[in-house]
């Protein structure tokens, strides 16, 4: 009895209302979708409603569909549906071979639009989209209804067959729902249900010159794929009872149900269509899937997962209540699923030149170096060592500070995987810059050799100059900072100006040359990175930082 009450509480309140519903015998399976417009690409609010929708599918033993929702062509391009579809199988939410477009039942809508004039529940109306929007009423005063409102069916029919046929200009006549002018819910006042829009779809090029308004054409797509259970945002709430008039009135069997969850705002990030599309236009950023941005597409190239998308998800939960994610928590995910499973590389992103002088001339050494010390199983690489590496800058002090237990002179530490070396001083360029570190080694002290004589507290990593390859770093913050206010006093983005870092001129282990697009490590001590799959190549190796080591961001149980 215990563990069943534990099952019923940790089930989400989706969960539970379709229990209810199997258990009531309203349906007998669970069918769910994904319908988003092809008109932008999908961002990280959508990544939870894929996983949403085809998490239910698959826990309820059900279906899920992919369905482009492709009624307004004036936005829609081919571009995004393959964007979208690319998004959605690398998410892992398989839909099989159910990939639809509402589009291909266009006709089915039309002969719904049909069977609701016939039944006097839809008329055409002559008033102007300003009349309409004037006639409607507001919160306050209820509507007035439509001069055309009382048409004959006969009437009606012959007016919806001519707007078919192109006899009436974009806008010179639209079908209405007639429900009630006068219902507390402005939605349901005699909504337009069709217009007339001389464009050329993506899918069925000049077929059709009127097309089926979003509200009504929703519902019937969902009817007529059999879903059961039409999971939305809490936006669409006010939508439900016009998609439950739509359904009962086209006599649909077993209708779909609409239920809706809160939508996925996160910290110091930019969703909004309208402000992406203007950052890619205006060139502040170099595509959809720029690396600063939350698009699915940018978060692939940027070096997220899958994985730690779904854990995201999973810890963000659902619930009814609109709120805000600390974007905090997508970089520990990030950090959970990588720390363990890839490599760590030593990689100098500022480099200074480090001469020890009393290593053997011309000898490159080869040490082993485990691939992630807290996971054996990746085993071991080879390394190259030899008389010149490249340092941090930052692991050197001419005069150290407080506490600073890296390389200043006289002060020995180990350089990582390989020997203790005591600083001897540096030289400088006529500015006054540290140009070379010079230093000296203890050949008894190499790593794994055992040996104990004594301790250092510094420990640095390196890479070998002659066997070093040269690479492009990307360092990212988040492209706006909510603190300041996400947008300015005119309404334009406050773009933060160290959204992106680039820095040219560093330098990585030789075992990086072979890492190919999307593959990511974690470099030693300055994060973890992916390899930038528009503008890396053999011969120019480019690295987008996917997060840093740390953060002070803490799951609460």
């Amino acid at each position: 009895m215990e563990e069943n009450k534990e099952e019923v509480v940790s089930k989400n309140f989706i969960e539970q209302e379709i229990d209810k519903d199997l258990a009531e015998g309203v349906y007998d399976h669970v069918q769910t979708r994904f319908p988003p417009e092809p008109n932008g690409y999908l961002h990280i609010g959508h990544a939870k409603s894929i996983l949403l929708n085809y998490g239910l599918a698959q826990k309820y033993g059900g279906k899920f569909n992919l369905r482009f929702d492709d009624t307004n062509p004036t936005k829609e391009k081919t571009e995004f549906v393959e964007s979208i579809m690319e998004d959605v199988k690398w998410l892992g939410a398989d839909f099989e071979d159910r990939l639809f477009f509402a589009s291909n039942y266009f006709q089915e809508m039309y002969d719904c639009a049909v069977l609701l004039i016939k039944k006097g529940k839809a008329f055409v109306c002559d008033l102007t989209a300003e009349e309409i929007r004037e006639y409607r009423g507001d919160f306050k005063t209820p509507g007035k209804e439509s001069p055309c409102r009382n048409r004959s069916v006969e009437e009606n029919l012959k007016l919806f067959e001519e707007m078919k046929e192109g006899k009436y200009q974009d806008g010179e006549k639209v079908l209405r729902a007639k429900i009630d002018m006068a219902s507390p819910n402005i939605n349901m006042r005699d909504p337009v249900i069709y217009r007339v829009a001389r464009m050329t779809h993506h899918n069925t090029g000049d077929q059709w010159c009127i097309y089926p308004m979003y509200d009504f054409a929703h519902p019937i797509e969902d009817a007529i794929e059999h879903i059961t259970h039409s999971i939305c945002t809490l936006e669409f709430e006010d939508h439900r009872p016009l998609y439950d008039w739509v359904v009962k009135e086209c006599e649909f069997v077993a209708p779909p149900r609409q239920i809706e969850f809160a939508k996925l705002y996160l910290t110091n990030v930019i969703t909004g269509k309208r402000y992406i599309k203007k950052l890619v236009e205006d060139g502040i950023v170099d595509g959809w899937d720029d690396p600063r941005l939350v698009s699915i597409a940018a978060l692939r190239r940027r070096g997220y997962t899958p994985e730690a998308l779904r854990m995201f998800v999973d810890l963000v939960g659902v619930s009814k209540a609109n709120s805000s994610v600390d974007y905090a928590m997508l970089e520990y995910c990030i950090r959970e699923d990588l720390k363990l499973k890839r490599p760590r590389m030593m990689a100098i992103l500022d480099p200074i030149k480090l001469v020890i002088d009393n290593y053997p001339e011309d000898t490159v050494e080869y040490l082993d170096v485990a691939n992630n010390m807290e996971n054996p199983e990746l085993g071991e690489r080879k390394v190259p060592f030899g008389k010149e590496l490249y340092i941090e800058r930052e692991d050197f002090m001419e005069e150290p500070i407080k506490k600073y237990f890296r390389l200043f002179p006289g002060n020995e530490v180990r350089l990582m995987n390989a020997y203790f070396v005591t600083c001897t001083g540096c030289e400088k360029d006529e500015d006054g810059n540290v140009t070379v570190v010079h230093c000296t080694y203890d050949p008894e002290t190499k790593s794994g050799s055992g040996f104990e004589g004594r301790k250092v507290k510094g420990t640095i990593h390196w890479v070998a100059s002659s066997t070093a390859v040269q690479a492009e770093v990307r360092l990212y913050e988040n492209i706006v900072d909510e603190e300041k206010g996400k947008l300015n006093e005119d309404g334009s983005l406050n773009l933060n100006p160290n959204s992106l870092t680039i820095l040219k001129n560093c330098y990585v282990e030789p075992g990086l040359l072979s890492a190919k697009a999307y593959d990511s490590f974690q470099f030693v001590r300055n994060g973890f990175f992916c390899v930038d799959c528009k503008d890396s190549g053999a011969d120019h190796l480019v690295f987008n930082r996917i997060v840093s080591l740390k953060s002070s961001f803490k799951i609460t149980k």
